[in-house]
């Protein structure tokens, strides 16, 4: 049997990564499995033993431990009969990379990163509006967004910049309108 094929979908917060990450699953028949959901569904589950982890790290929009991730990302990846995902917001910093890598990475086949470039004004605004229509997310804030795109520039940037050199970045610019990035996007997906 051949590896799982794997896109990852960076891009910083607000930036589209779901929105966009249904119309790849819609149109191109990939399963989307994002980081973010995936913890904060552990989260929620009360018998977690990762759920106050997770919730203090969330709330102050820091990363949470790449083991405990990596981990929820394979146990989705088994439980789904699928063979190719859409890997959204990981890796995020140089430990989710190096934790995929030792964990995962040998045992899938990476097509590329999917980068949604979008600017902190556009991505506060779309998060802005998202929390006010009861998106029921606790860092749908401007305290804990400014946290996040920190976080992103910081940590997450130097992880496209490695893809970069790897020649493995595929950019669509993210600001436009939903239907300009979704054309952009079936373009890198049509030929797969």
């Amino acid at each position: 049997m051949s590896k799982p094929q794997v896109v990852f979908v960076l891009g910083g917060p607000g930036a589209g990564k779901g929105t966009q990450c249904s119309n790849i699953v819609s149109k191109f028949g990939f399963v989307h499995l994002s980081a973010g959901d995936l913890l904060r569904a552990e989260r929620s589950k009360p018998d977690s033993m990762y759920g106050e982890l997770i919730d203090s790290h969330i709330k102050n929009g820091t990363i949470v431990p790449v083991e405990i991730t990596c981990k929820l990302i394979q146990n989705a990846m088994e439980a789904s009969a699928a063979n190719r995902f859409l890997i959204d917001g990981f890796p995020r910093n140089k430990d989710n990379m190096i934790g995929w890598d030792t964990t995962i990475g040998d045992q899938v086949d990476l097509l590329f990163v999917l980068f949604l470039e979008c600017s902190e004004n556009v991505c506060i605004e779309r998060c802005m509006k998202r929390g006010a229509a009861g998106s029921g997310r606790a860092d749908d804030n401007l305290e804990s967004l400014k946290k996040r795109i920190v976080t992103f520039v910081n940590d997450s940037m130097p992880i496209i910049e490695y893809f970069k050199e790897k020649n493995l970045v595929k950019r669509v610019e993210a600001g436009k309108n939903a239907e300009d990035v979704w054309s952009d996007i079936i373009e890198l997906f049509k030929n797969i």
